[in-house]
């Protein structure tokens, strides 16, 4: 049976602790007992953990050998990179979750011209919770670390700071296919995937990505939800450029 994985929150030599509302989960619901073995992300190393002491809001392990992982194919992940337009939290909480299982790297969320107000002014107080979302879902797909997710910014304020290969999801676009754009030949092996809000990006919008050197890319000829398109998109990603 595979072992779940945790992020510790403390590390020190050969111990290690979760602790907050990280333990409580770890006792409450799963109901962990002393003795049990995890395995335990400390630092940059896996090791196996054995449960020592456990509370609702603290438990500590005692830190055995390296667990050995092999990664997919035997290749280093990509590196992606989800801009999020801001659309409805619940929806985006969800593709949040869903992204991280998938392999995102990093996620920014961002405020577009068709953002709702609310959201946008609501946003900067989500971020936390979202990393909480994110961590919680990169120990369920056995992940060594979390994605990074960035504070809210403007769309404006954000696209010329992209790297790798920049491409922009649009409902417009009838030539190129996000596989498409992933098998031409690249040097980058950094992808940057923006994803619209509820309504699309607007005409200027794409006009902005396009003058900032971002590609247009199409999912296909139906119109998606922006969290179906998102975990749709990020799965064609990191697929196709394990397998490229």
């Amino acid at each position: 049976m595979t072992r779940r994985r945790w992020i510790a929150d403390e590390v020190t030599g050969d111990h290690a602790a979760l602790v907050g509302e990280h333990a409580d989960h770890l006792v409450r619901v799963l109901r962990a007992r002393v003795g049990e073995d995890f395995d335990i992300v400390a630092g940059e190393a896996v090791r196996r953990g054995r449960i020592t002491s456990l509370k609702n809001d603290r438990v500590e392990f005692e830190l055995g050998e390296p667990v050995i992982g092999s990664q997919l194919f035997g290749l280093n992940p990509p590196s992606v990179t989800l801009v999020l337009a801001i659309f409805k939290f619940d929806r985006l909480e969800w593709a949040i979750e869903k992204c991280t299982e998938l392999g995102v790297t990093r996620m920014v969320p961002v405020i577009a011209r068709r953002t709702d107000a609310h959201l946008a002014a609501s946003s900067e107080k989500r971020v936390e919770r979202w990393q909480r979302i994110a961590r919680q879902a990169a120990e369920q797909s056995r992940r060594s670390e979390p994605p990074v997710i960035a504070s809210p910014t403007k769309l404006s304020d954000y696209l010329n700071s992209a790297v790798g290969r920049r491409i922009v999801l649009d409902e417009s676009e009838n030539k190129n296919l996000l596989r498409d754009v992933l098998t031409s030949p690249s040097t980058d092996p950094e992808v940057t995937l923006a994803i619209g809000p509820e309504g699309g990006w607007t005409e200027g919008e794409i006009q902005s990505f396009r003058q900032a050197g971002w590609i247009s890319a199409s999912l296909g000829n139906t119109i998606l939800r922006a969290e179906t398109a998102a975990i749709a998109a990020t799965a064609i990603v990191i697929s196709t450029l394990v397998l490229v």
